[in-house]
């Protein structure tokens, strides 16, 4: 079964361009209402991602732990994650 990891992929990517767009924010005019509206994003795509790694037969405990780092977990697990399917493909 070969997966592409879809839903983790666009969790990963909203959840580093979110807390880009927080820091930046934090870092600069700390405009209250773009932390209002990127900060909930941010949230949800770091629950999707816990949840699409939690639901990958693939997953090891590594890779579960990975996924709840904050901020460049999903991508730290999704690229677990595909490592750990290219021996598999090999084989």
């Amino acid at each position: 079964m070969d997966r592409d990891h879809t839903l983790l992929k666009s969790a990963a990517l909203v959840e580093v361009v979110s807390l880009l767009v927080l820091l930046t924010n934090l870092v600069t005019v700390h405009n209250a209402p773009v932390a209002s509206l990127t900060g909930p994003v941010h949230g949800c795509a770091y629950l999707v991602a816990i949840g699409s790694v939690f639901r990958d037969p693939l997953k090891r405990g590594a890779t579960v732990a990975l996924a709840f780092i904050p901020g460049v977990g999903a991508t730290l697990a999704l690229r677990q994650l595909s490592s750990a399917r290219k021996p598999a493909a090999a084989g």
